[in-house]
């Protein structure tokens, strides 16, 4: 049994296709299949059941996988200890960022980050909170970036900072006269909301104070797919929206002109990195924290934990 076995079968089961696989670990298909068969044999016992597709591991192969994960996260765990000691950053580190995040926080601090850490491989997907949170389980990444509190069982919450929630409001809407806005304030039938999926739509319904309309029948025809989409159906027609601080960085003053902010204490959202308790990249995500806190824009980093709306329902 190798360490390269392990990598193998850890790869099938994340692609759940033997090529895909084979492709992912630089090597053909003819050699993975055989590396695994000889684990198999070992063991005494098949690890995948190849007469489904996708394929998919057997009763005893998930427990076998589970422990292969373990095994390789050990071995990187030693490597990284010892790098400590010689003061080297390398390594790969995957983390997953909720979309109404990614586009406003990752530009500020990946160039910061590859700029000073080189030998880091960093591996940035796109992923709602429910798959930051199974990928986490599964060992599929090291570390999420995400709106919390969140109370799942096993996963470690690592405030990072506050981000103010305002109001993006139409010109011909007639909440734009005013200065500050209240949730009263806010028509539920002229509410654009991001599609289900997203934990911050959870939060403008939440701070909105619309959760029960929407189950009592409010026409919400269009759901949008990205902050920026919302955005845009606001600009171009009669309406509302909430934005996240970070999206309205750098926008221009037209646009400025639409924002609204929330009577104090203004609503915020929690941002946090998330890990799972059995994580071993500590020193690589902590390098990661303090990037991100270093690149942040002083408005953000003053901001208070009073206001936080809370995340009433994770979709899938």
């Amino acid at each position: 049994m190798t360490f390269t076995q392990l990598e193998y079968i850890v790869a099938v089961d994340t692609y759940r296709h033997f090529a895909q696989a084979a492709a992912k670990c630089f090597i053909t298909l003819p050699t993975l299949s055989m590396q695994i068969h000889k684990l198999e044999t070992k063991l005494g016992t098949k690890i995948f059941d190849r007469d489904k597709q996708p394929v998919l591991p057997t009763a005893a192969g998930i427990e076998i996988i589970e422990q292969a994960r373990k095994i390789l996260a050990e071995r990187d765990l030693l490597q990284e200890i010892v790098d400590a000691k010689k003061n080297i950053v390398k390594g790969e580190l995957k983390i997953g960022v909720i979309p109404t995040l990614a586009p406003y926080l990752l530009p500020l601090f990946i160039p910061a980050f590859t700029s000073h850490y080189p030998h880091v491989k960093l591996i940035v997907s796109e992923l709602t909170t429910t798959q930051i949170i199974a990928q986490l389980r599964e060992g599929k990444i090291d570390a999420g970036i995400l709106a919390t509190p969140l109370g799942e069982k096993g996963i470690k919450e690592d405030v990072l900072f506050y981000e103010e929630m305002v109001a993006y409001i139409s010109r011909k809407n007639a909440a734009h006269k005013k200065r500050y806005v209240l949730p009263k304030d806010i028509d539920p039938d002229k509410l654009w909301l991001l599609e289900e999926g997203h934990c911050f739509r959870s939060q403008m319904l939440s701070l909105c104070e619309l959760r029960k309309a929407t189950h009592e029948g409010s026409n919400f025809e269009y759901e949008a797919g990205s902050v920026e989409t919302l955005r845009r159906m606001v600009e171009l027609n009669d309406g509302i929206t909430i934005l996240p601080e970070l999206s309205t960085m750098g926008m221009i003053k037209k646009q400025t002109e639409l924002i609204r902010t929330f009577k104090d204490p203004a609503p915020v959202r929690e941002v946090s990195i998330v890990t799972h308790r059995d994580f071993v990249k500590k020193r690589l995500v902590e390098i990661l924290k303090k990037t991100i806190l270093a690149s942040l824009p002083d408005k953000i980093k003053k901001n208070k934990k009073t206001g936080i709306v809370p995340i009433v329902q994770v979709a899938v």
